[in-house]
């Protein structure tokens, strides 16, 4: 992201525009510069796949039938020209693959220049595609298990003494473990330094993180030290990502516990977030009376918390929880601060004696409910659109300490005390780096679709079942439709069964000792290695996907789908080989492998002939429409160009 924002900087763009959709029109602002970085981007592919696949099967054909499947293909064509991340994700993936295998072709001069450059390139790249997206792990793990087996290979090399192994092995941790370490890291510091201001996504963050970002409102803060009664308070709960206690007018539906307010943990500022301390047993002095004393709340009180937007009480009773089983309901209870027993709560500090004041932002505290005993908490699950998708907050009836069931006070109201600065609360760089890291894992594992958005299932990519609009839904817009090249698609899904058929075949002829020339013990070579290196690519980009609990798109294919491509090129180029080699007379073995190689890229030129104005923009009639120009392609009823 700080790769196109550099782009925009330095072509003139103002920051601006909201990014909100795909297809949005940017009108007046400059987007040409983060644009053109993205296709260019994406153009690299093409050449990365062609030299990554000339180098393991050493064959010009098949490099070039990979290039041409990328070319052609509408799909990479339409997620390069817009101002997304997985051009940049699949360039470094793509560069990774590359640096790695030509780092293997270098084996047998280990520790010359170019080795040491193309192995330092593959860690480089490492950095990139991790620091992009998550996905950037399954290239990590590919070429970690590469080099697991070529260190395996190296172990079993006699002639190789322990100490060139240490040193080999050394190397590959520098390169491959250290350096990226080093690049992913040093990202992040200038990430933090760069994007230093407050946003809307303040409130995933802890009070501690905040407080380093201009803007917000911890930024150089100066509180009340410690709590007293009648202040008014937010408070956020220690799991990350927890969010603040929060309430509103909404009741839970019926069926759900007892039918009053909602009180949820909310991840954003809100008014509905402030709560005002009060006694137990009696109401607490107006603020705004000079002359009412103040009294600060200690550690082992019992208090009420009154929602200061709807004058209702922090309540719970023994109805279960809206998701979380065997946990009780959270609620807002109370007419005017009226309410009963089940209002009361016990305020303890971690780690502190009785009697102790309690200090804002610094106190991790815990409320517990007197009636039931039970612990005030977030679960951190996501309720239904009854409860506007904010977090469930419970009441858990069992006492082991966890960050769900902690709080700590941050805003913190109370004209008759003192402010003092609170500069003790700024993070180290490793604590920032944690806990950025953390909050981006649970909010990626839990993305949910927005209304009316088209999502699909790992099943659905590799047939090209459904793709996504990016621009345009009626007859009179400009409408652009993120679908692969059918005929490249499917043709990249048979050559997956072909591989393996040919792959099995292969071994068995090895595995019966089967004579066979040099050209077929080469062609097999590169079926076995190179493909399997390819084949392996393929599996670790497409099936970590099916484990995947979070929402997922068309889209998060395309890395998978680049490994399927370079696979076509090397299974079309060793089948026609393999037929060519049976056939006796040289000239009709020129002429199968030549026509075949000839037909298969017709057919792909033919097919982006065919659909390229789903990348290039379509107008006038859907395709449902007879009249349509795109009529007869729409070759799939679930197709909504």
């Amino acid at each position: 992201m700080m790769l196109i924002g550099l782009a925009g900087y330095l072509s003139g763009y103002d920051g601006t525009f909201p990014f909100q959709k795909p297809g949005d029109r940017y009108e007046q602002h400059n987007y040409m510069g983060m644009r053109g970085f993205c296709a260019f981007l994406g153009s690299c592919l093409v050449p990365f796949a062609y030299l990554t696949v000339l180098e393991l099967s050493k064959s010009l054909p098949a490099a070039l039938l990979t290039a041409f499947i990328l070319i052609f293909d509408t799909g990479c064509i339409t997620l390069s020209q817009y101002i997304l991340l997985d051009p940049i994700l699949m360039f470094f993936l793509m560069g990774a693959v590359l640096s790695m295998v030509k780092s293997n072709s270098c084996a047998d001069r280990p520790f010359s220049a170019s080795w040491w450059f193309w192995l330092s390139l593959t860690g480089v790249n490492l950095a990139g595609a991790t620091g992009v997206k998550f996905v950037g792990l399954f290239v990590v793990l590919l070429v970690g298990l590469n080099t697991i087996y070529n260190l395996w290979d190296l172990l079993g090399n006699l002639s190789l003494s322990l100490v060139m192994f240490g040193k080999h092995l050394l190397a590959r941790v520098l390169c491959l473990i250290l350096l990226p370490l080093a690049l992913y890291t040093a990202m992040f510091a200038v990430h933090f330094t760069v994007l230093n201001k407050s946003g809307p996504g303040d409130g995933f963050f802890s009070s501690a993180f905040q407080s380093q970002l201009i803007g917000n409102n911890l930024h150089n803060v100066s509180v009340p030290e410690h709590l007293a009664y009648g202040s008014v308070v937010t408070m956020k709960n220690l799991r990350m990502a927890g969010g603040y206690l929060h309430s509103h007018w909404h009741l839970y539906p019926e069926g759900i516990g007892a039918r009053q307010q909602q009180v949820t943990a909310y991840l954003h500022k809100d008014s509905n977030n402030l709560w005002i301390i009060k006694k137990h047993d009696s109401d607490t002095a107006d603020l705004s009376v000079p002359s009412s004393p103040v009294e600060f709340v200690r550690h082992g009180d019992i208090i009420r918390l009154e929602h200061k937007e709807t004058s209702r009480n922090l309540h719970s009773h023994q109805h279960e929880a809206p998701l979380t089983r065997k946990h009780f309901q959270v609620t807002g209870y109370g007419i005017n601060g009226t309410g009963d027993s089940n209002d009361f709560w016990r305020i303890e500090v971690v780690g502190r004696r009785t009697g102790k004041l309690i200090k804002v932002l610094r106190s991790q505290v815990r409320l517990t409910h007197v009636a039931t005993g039970c612990i005030l908490g977030s679960s951190g699950k996501t309720l239904p659109k009854w409860g506007w998708e904010q977090v469930e907050v419970t009441c858990t009836p069992y006492l082991k300490e966890t960050p769900n069931s902690l709080w700590n006070f941050e805003d913190h109201i109370n004209p008759k005390l003192p402010n003092i600065s609170l500069d003790v609360l700024k993070p180290s760089f490793a604590e920032i780096l944690l806990e950025s890291h953390m909050v981006m894992i649970r909010g990626n594992s839990g993305l949910k679709p927005k209304d009316n958005e088209v999502t699909s299932k790992p099943w659905h990519w590799p047939i090209n079942y459904q793709g996504l609009r990016f621009s345009g839904v009626n007859e009179t817009d400009y409408r652009v439709y993120l679908l692969g090249n059918p005929v490249i698609w499917w043709l990249n899904l048979v050559t997956i069964g072909l591989y393996l058929l040919i792959t099995v075949s292969t071994a068995v002829a090895l595995k019966r000792g089967i004579q066979l020339t040099s050209e077929l013990k080469e062609l097999s070579r590169v079926v076995l290695h190179g493909g399997g290196q390819i084949m392996l690519g393929w599996l670790l980009h497409y099936l970590p996907f099916f484990m995947m609990g979070r929402v997922l798109y068309f889209h998060h294919y395309f890395p998978a789908m680049l490994f399927s491509s370079m696979l076509t090129g090397i299974t079309w180029d060793t089948l026609l080989k393999f037929c060519a080699a049976f056939l006796s007379p040289s000239t009709t073995a020129r002429k199968v492998y030549g026509g075949g190689f000839l037909a298969l890229v017709l057919l792909i030129m033919y097919s982006f002939y065919l659909f390229h104005p789903l990348s290039y923009g379509m107008i006038g009639p859907m395709a449902s429409d007879p009249s349509s120009p795109m009529a007869g392609l729409r070759w799939m009823d679930s197709w909504e160009f």
